[in-house]
């Protein structure tokens, strides 16, 4: 059954089918011809698959992160990284990363990130002489940092199908994110030095110091978000509505950017990318279901538990086998799938439960633009307008640079524990 349900997901991708409808008509069909189950169960998965709580943070930070694109806030945040790396060497793509991990801290959603740091710097980049592989492969990598930096909606459904805290899930986010980014950081420096891109002039002591102060409010909303559910404020949903309502006072307010028109025209782009986000996230469910019924992570799971005694060795295939389902499924599915199997072997193994879901979520993180179903990836084509062929070389080179921040974030804890452990 689970043979056949991968070469049917195959053949409707390389068909150019949409992600979503290859998920779900493959396990129609799985279900139909190969199971004696009646096919009404996959329309309860499917409508089961987004029917949670958790889940209604995302519409608001969606619309939070548009907001900002609308309302002034992205834009001085992008000025803002420019006054401070900008005359680096490769500084364009450097304002770039740290832009998408200030923005991604602010809004909570990678593909949201991508679109409103990409419109605005893949042109800029393209200017600055960076090639169209290097750019895109920027773009679709460093919105994937938004996983990990909070507000994020996979340390949310970890924390409620483990019990681990949120608020805990949320400070330790801080850390690995900062790794991750600046394991691609590096990689930027490298590739603008071998390649010769011109630097631009530095800022003056002013103009930073104009930048910062213009960027202060957008800046303020990681803190408000992440200050407000550790000092038990608001639950990490109702951050959500909070980050939303303080855009759009800023944006109408304070920066005075966006008026009626403009907000309606995002209350709709909002509610389109969510319902293209929440299509997603029922069809992962559905094919989360089908593996699950398949007995696919449960036999990787007992596997691991019956032959894998050493924690350096779990949590390595941990990883890879992490990786792999990144790969074909979205980063929600399998938390709901793994973290229920794996988290009590690893916790009587050692390991500090807050840290294994940062080890998770930062292995589905990159998994978010790893061919072939990488969300990221399509997200950035539609940016883009690039061939998917011609995109994949440059974000390859970004994949090892993260996979090194990974390995660092996998074995030294203290990359995401310390910051936890200093407010505790």
């Amino acid at each position: 059954m689970i043979i056949c349900l991968i070469i049917l997901i195959f053949f409707f991708l390389f068909s150019s089918a949409p992600i979503f409808v290859a998920l779900t008509i493959s396990s129609f069909i799985t279900l139909i011809f190969l199971t004696d189950i009646q096919p009404m169960i996959l329309i309860q998965r499917l409508f089961g698959g987004i029917d949670q709580f958790a889940l209604m943070a995302l519409p608001f930070f969606i619309f939070a992160a548009n907001i900002m694109e609308v309302g002034g806030l992205s834009n001085r945040i992008l000025r803002w990284a420019k006054a401070i790396v900008g005359h680096l060497t490769g500084g364009v793509a450097m304002t770039t990363q740290i832009s998408s991990m200030f923005f991604g801290a602010l809004s909570g959603s990678s593909p949201a990130t991508v679109v409103a740091i990409g419109k605005i710097m893949y042109p800029e980049m393209l200017k600055g002489n960076y090639d169209r592989k290097f750019s895109a492969g920027l773009l679709a990598s460093s919105g994937a940092v938004s996983l990990i930096i909070p507000p994020s909606i996979t340390m949310i459904i970890f924390g409620s199908v483990t019990g681990v805290s949120v608020g805990s899930l949320f400070i330790a986010g801080i850390g690995a994110g900062i790794i991750l980014g600046s394991t691609s950081l590096v990689y930027i420096y490298y590739y603008a030095r071998k390649n010769n891109i011109p630097r631009n002039k530095k800022a003056s002591g002013k103009e930073l110091w104009d930048a910062t102060k213009k960027a202060l409010w957008a800046l303020l909303i990681p803190v408000i978000i992440v200050g407000g559910i550790y000092g038990g404020v608001f639950t990490p949903t109702e951050a959500a509505g909070v980050s939303a309502v303080y855009a759009l006072i800023i944006s109408l307010f304070v920066y005075r950017e966006m008026n009626l028109k403009s907000l309606y025209k995002v209350c709709v782009d909002s509610a389109v990318l969510s319902a293209q986000v929440l299509v997603l996230v029922a069809a992962a469910q559905v094919l989360g279901w089908m593996l699950t019924r398949g007995q696919v992570p449960q036999l990787i799971a007992t596997w691991i538990t019956e032959n894998i005694h050493s924690p350096f060795l779990f949590l390595l295939i941990l990883n890879v086998v992490l990786l792999i389902l990144g790969m074909f499924m979205e980063g929600v599915a399998a938390i709901i799938i793994v973290a229920p199997l794996i988290f009590h072997t690893a916790v009587s193994m050692g390991i500090d439960p807050v840290h294994l879901g940062i080890i998770m979520i930062s292995n589905l993180a990159i998994g978010l633009y790893t061919p072939p179903f990488g969300l990221n990836l399509f997200v950035t084509q539609g940016i883009t307008k690039i061939p998917m062929s011609e995109m994949l070389p440059g974000v390859y080179k970004f994949l090892l640079s993260n996979l090194v921040g990974l390995f660092i974030i996998t074995y030294i804890p203290e990359v995401s524990l310390f910051l936890l452990r200093f407010i505790e």
